[in-house]
């Protein structure tokens, strides 16, 4: 609007009061000599400021205030809508350089909108934003709750404004609330090496101490367990095991497998991803894969090893080594099954069908039937084992049965649901505990 009208605007100044809305636009000149005048817009004659105060003089600077009715109704408008644009874009510009700096960082909030992928909150008037799928699954959320979380990013895209997205459930947010917690952290004295976990349900945190004379899982822990069951309450009583945190990779690993106590733990580093045999007692083989794997998960995760669990197996228990069912299941599948630590039938039967499918990358279904092969193989005469089609095969004392491709189940239940189980169990003579030809071809295609 200024440059419009006077060609620059290097000698304007304009003064906002951003209490009322007042406008004040200031042209500043320099006094010349009369008949000196060279250019209008930076200059005034003498005789010219001394109408306007008569204390000027030659080389002073005049200030005189220009109403902003004298630019036209339609200049007024265009020069507003400008202005308030680049009020927005300033107050983008510093809610990204803002957040950007709290990335990491524990904000507090207030939820004014819960959605169906997301939760909006209001935190210093800006709008932050917490997706689902950085939402504690246990958490309940209702408009007007304050609610913590960490600064996971922002993202700025042109044009728009910036997305401030937080977290409940990124790994740093239980390093801050054990800051919060525990004063031996913030200070530097016990430092928290890293945080692994299964948001809502599990998570393990690896310390160490700076002082001898600080032992860093009590600090975190404190007396009778107040500082952590704060953490616990914030994360939805998420169960948290504090490990001492140790370079010496064997005994990290036994202590990240706590409870179980590992009897021996062998390093095969030479792997990619390096892995790690770890022989448990066998009534601990359960307690150090945990509920669904998750023990076992987050230990390997703790530690940079994929873990093998195996059984530490006394010479009067009654087990069938996993060769012996070479003639059943694939030489490449044994081979995978051994690479896990299921070295024997009761070791695979530890393992739930998704654990083994994961650990072992094979589809859920042949995990499905190798754990069927391993169930008939202990089975009692007459006992009924359930396949994964959901029907079941009557398994006899000489004969071990399982379907090594879905057609062949279904083939094997019609004959089943048609005949009585002991005529469907009276097949041709074959080899005892050996599967059909086909059915061994047929799961490794499966694999």
């Amino acid at each position: 609007m200024i440059k419009k009208r006077y060609g620059a605007d290097d000698n304007f100044e304009i003064i906002l009061n951003p209490d009322n809305g007042d406008i004040q636009i200031m042209h500043i000149r320099e006094v010349v000599e009369d008949y000196d005048l060279e250019d209008p817009v930076t200059q005034i004659e003498e005789s010219d400021a001394l109408q306007i105060d008569e204390d000027y003089e030659v080389g002073d600077e005049v200030a005189e205030s220009i109403a902003v009715d004298d630019f036209g109704r339609r200049a007024v408008q265009t020069a507003l809508q400008t202005f308030r644009q680049k009020i927005r874009d300033i107050e983008k510009e510093n809610i990204h350089r803002d957040y950007s700096e709290l990335i990491g960082e524990i904000v507090v909030g207030e939820i004014y909108q819960t959605r169906r992928r997301e939760v909006l909150v209001i935190h210093n008037k800006v709008e932050l934003i917490l997706p689902k799928s950085e939402q504690i699954y246990k958490d309940r959320y209702r408009k007007g709750d304050m609610i913590r979380a960490v600064v996971k990013e922002v993202v700025r895209d042109a044009g728009t404004s910036p997305q401030v997205v937080i977290s409940r459930t990124a790994p740093v947010f239980i390093e801050r609330l054990f800051e919060l917690e525990v004063p031996e952290i913030y200070d530097g004295i016990v430092e928290i090496k890293k945080v692994v976990r299964e948001p809502g349900d599990r998570a393990k945190v690896a310390v160490i101490s700076h002082d001898d004379r600080v032992d860093p899982v009590g600090a975190c822990v404190g007396v009778k367990g107040s500082r952590i069951h704060a953490v616990v309450r914030e994360l939805g009583n998420e169960n948290i095991d504090v490990i001492p945190w140790t370079p010496d990779p064997v005994e990290f690993i036994k202590r990240s497998l706590a409870p179980a106590k590992p009897i021996a733990v062998e390093l095969h580093d030479e792997l990619d991803p390096p892995r790690a045999r770890v022989t448990v007692p066998a009534e601990e083989v359960s307690m150090a894969i945990g509920r669904g794997g998750q023990n076992i998960r987050l230990a390997s995760k703790l530690t940079g090893y994929e873990l093998d669990v195996y059984r530490d197996i006394r010479e009067d228990e009654e087990d069938v080594d996993i060769e012996e069912f070479a003639d059943a299941i694939p030489a490449e599948i044994i081979r995978r099954l051994k690479n896990i630590g299921c070295d024997s039938a009761k070791a695979v039967l530890e393992l739930s069908a998704d654990e083994l499918a994961r650990r072992t990358e094979l589809p859920k279904e042949t995990a499905e039937k190798i754990i069927v092969l391993m169930e008939a193989e202990f089975a009692e005469e007459g006992e009924e084992i359930e396949l994964p089609s959901g029907r079941t095969l009557v398994i006899g004392e000489d004969e071990i049965g399982a379907p090594a491709s879905d057609g062949e189940a279904a083939d094997t239940s019609e004959t089943s649901a048609e005949a009585p189980a002991s005529d469907a169990a009276a097949e041709p003579e074959a080899a005892p505990e050996a599967a059909p030809e086909p059915e061994a071809d047929e799961t490794h295609a499966d694999a």
